[in-house]
């Protein structure tokens, strides 16, 4: 089975096969992000069963497990019958796995939903049973909440039984580029303002000819999956999807600042916190701080930004109009996209950005920490910097039709003077990131002063 990238995560899932003791591997994240291509592509080669957990009872999911089991061992019986309870399977599997095994169980959460005890269950089939097998276990799932309190958490029953565990993440920028290998570089990024690193939403715009003609057909449309996607995903995970919605909502506007938050949703202070940490839990939103902050997980400059880039799509452009959608009319939400998309664009570019420095620390010194810096009304797009050694890189990148002149720089080494960090002798590097290219004088006074200058992500030599 071809699949795109993952090879670190294969690599990884190799070496525990290697192994001679059983291994039990726990594999999680979002929803469509790649999980069940990663598990089929490592296992194919092998012997392996595979068996995706349905969101039905307990009793009608052991019956579709003993069909899978069953057919893999060629016991018509047991393909007719099913298991009566786990611990039947336990045993079945203790008397009949006699060569090496990969046996996945995909959305366990499921199965933990049809009965609260089956985590339980599993610890104590482990325990007595699989343990001493020759079986390589993988519990998969995409409720990323669930997989946490189910398998890894410390009360969770499956805790430290698990040999290994793997969060799958959205691709990064250029990992997600493979999927569009004939694209330039600002078409691909367009592509990336929508989807994210999502490897299914990628795949899913890709058979248009154009990004309108994919918005039309997959995700301003009713019946696409996309279009209901982002309410689906939250109602999945959450108890509460209202509440969150109108948390995501604000974070759309604009709201970033925890007062800001709360004022334009009205929810409590006091219940504020348990929304914004199960968002962050679930990959959905983040908490920024300065790069250059000290502790940054005490700090009281944090802003929270939409972190799903298909999720703040949605909420720009989906969510206000999805009653016009549903009625077939598209006309607002086009035209909002065509008037601010360029927007979100070259916020996406400023994130990219930290992936195309990273590719050139090997030139300049080895990162720590890459981020953004704010201080009131400043802020510097990017700053990656290495405390041991006192050197620190600023950069600014502008996405636009216009060249970038000499005042960009000037005024980003203005801003710089206000960056207390290893201010007493810091080593001090500048970087500029253009969609369109620099001005002649850019150029005289880059190669004067050994200023890195990048036209959208290739390195100006």
């Amino acid at each position: 089975m071809k699949l795109i990238n993952r090879l670190d995560e294969l690599a990884g899932l190799e070496e525990y096969w290697k192994k001679k003791d059983a291994q039990l591997v726990v594999i999680y994240g979002k929803r469509r992000v790649g999980k069940t291509s990663l598990i089929k592509a490592f296992a194919q080669p092998k012997p392996y069963i595979y068996f995706l957990a349905d969101k039905t009872t307990e009793s009608e999911n052991l019956k579709l497990l003993g069909a899978t089991v069953g057919k893999y061992f060629k016991d018509t019986r047991l393909e007719k019958n099913g298991f009566k309870d786990w611990y039947d399977l336990f045993e079945y599997l203790k008397q009949h796995s006699k060569e090496k095994l990969v046996f996945a169980i995909d959305e366990f959460p499921y199965l933990a939903e049809g009965n609260k005890a089956v985590s339980s269950m599993f610890q104590k089939g482990w325990d007595e049973t699989l343990s001493n097998l020759p079986i390589f276990l993988i519990l998969c799932g995409s409720s990323i909440g669930m997989m946490e309190s189910e398998t890894l958490a410390y009360k969770a029953p499956l805790y430290g039984r698990r040999t290994a565990q793997i969060l799958v993440r959205p691709f990064s920028f250029f990992d997600a580029r493979n999927f569009y290998p004939d694209l330039d570089f600002d078409e691909f990024l367009r592509i990336y303002a929508v989807t994210g690193g999502n490897p299914a939403y990628l795949l899913k715009l890709k058979d248009a000819k154009n990004l309108h003609e994919a918005l039309k057909q997959y995700v301003f449309k009713p019946i696409e999956l996309l279009f209901e996607e982002v309410e689906f995903i939250l109602k999945e995970e959450l108890r509460e999807p209202r509440q969150y919605m109108s948390i995501l909502k604000a974070m759309s506007f604009g709201c970033c600042k925890f007062g800001e938050i709360i004022n334009e949703t009205g929810v409590e202070k006091g219940s504020i916190h348990k929304y914004l940490f199960a968002l962050e839990k679930l990959h959905i939103i983040e908490k920024e701080v300065p790069v250059t902050e000290k502790s940054p997980e005490k700090s009281r400059r944090g802003l929270y930004q939409i972190q799903d880039q298909f999720v703040k799509f949605w909420f720009n452009y989906v969510y206000p109009y999805k009653g016009e959608i549903e009625l077939g009319n598209t006309t607002s939400a086009f035209a909002q996209w065509e008037k601010t998309f360029d927007g979100v664009v070259a916020q996406n570019y400023e994130l990219v950005v930290r992936e195309v420095i990273r590719k050139q620390q090997k030139d300049l010194f080895p990162f720590s920490r890459v981020g953004r810096w704010w201080e009131g009304n400043e802020e510097i797009d990017l700053i990656a910097l290495n405390e041991n050694t006192n050197q620190i890189l600023f950069g600014e990148a502008k996405w636009s039709n216009k060249q970038i002149g000499t005042n960009i720089y000037e005024d980003l080494k203005a801003k710089t003077q206000k960056v207390g960090w290893g201010k007493k002798g810091r080593k001090e590097y500048f970087a500029l990131f253009s969609k369109s290219g620099f001005t002649p004088d850019m150029k005289k006074l880059a190669r004067t002063e050994s200023i890195l200058l990048f036209e959208q992500d290739k390195l100006m030599r």
